[in-house]
């Protein structure tokens, strides 16, 4: 009896989840209210706050769901693997929660979910390798990450065209092609040494 009444108190959870997030991918949190992730759901709003305080904190539950499964899942892996299975992983969450990766990675919730996935993010993440007074440090973390975040929404909203397979190879690619922190750091001192150079 009490498994019966977990499982269905789980399954009105997740009804009222899938209700918010097909809004969510369709407008702007604001224009959200409880009555219409009720009424789409099917419960009345006394279910609703029996899970959540309020429509903030219904959005503030699944990120930090998915945020924790992207952030804790693989990370003992070495460098050169990061990138091919950070998208992996965004796959693997897409075919278990649809629903919720394109809500979170559509127009209206991918600028707020890809701020908080930075803040949780290790820096040693992309070969984001911690170079001291680095002032690329910063511009690297934002191209890496949400390049990352913006193919794989594009990826999304273009029907999967590409197989998992080409898509993994393309991201892969693009960041081996690009510098990383180190790279970056010796361009900026050679650069300060030309100029001053120049100045003499």
């Amino acid at each position: 009896m009490v498994a019966k009444e977990k499982s269905r108190s789980a399954d009105t959870r997740q009804a009222l989840i899938e209700a918010f997030c097909d809004l969510y991918r369709e407008n702007s949190l604001d224009k959200i209210t409880v009555q219409a992730v009720t009424r789409k759901a099917g419960y009345n709003r006394t279910t609703f706050y029996q899970y959540f305080l309020d429509i903030d904190d219904l959005l503030r539950q699944v990120e930090n769901s998915l945020l924790d499964y992207i952030v804790q899942k693989r990370y003992s892996v070495e460098p050169d693997e990061q990138t091919r299975y950070f998208i992996e992983d965004l796959v693997a969450l897409y075919k278990e929660r649809a629903i919720e990766v394109n809500a979170l990675l559509g127009p209206h919730g991918r600028g707020h979910f890809t701020e908080m996935l930075k803040e949780s993010l290790d820096l040693s993440f992309f070969h984001l390798d911690t170079v001291e007074d680095n002032q690329y440090q910063p511009y690297l973390i934002e191209f890496r990450l949400t390049s990352a975040l913006n193919l794989f929404s594009l990826w999304l909203k273009r029907g999967q065209d590409l197989s998992v397979e080409e898509l993994i190879g393309l991201v892969t690619k693009l960041y081996h092609f690009n510098p990383g922190l180190k790279e970056l750091s010796e361009i900026h001192k050679r650069l300060l040494k030309n100029k001053k150079g120049y100045l003499k």
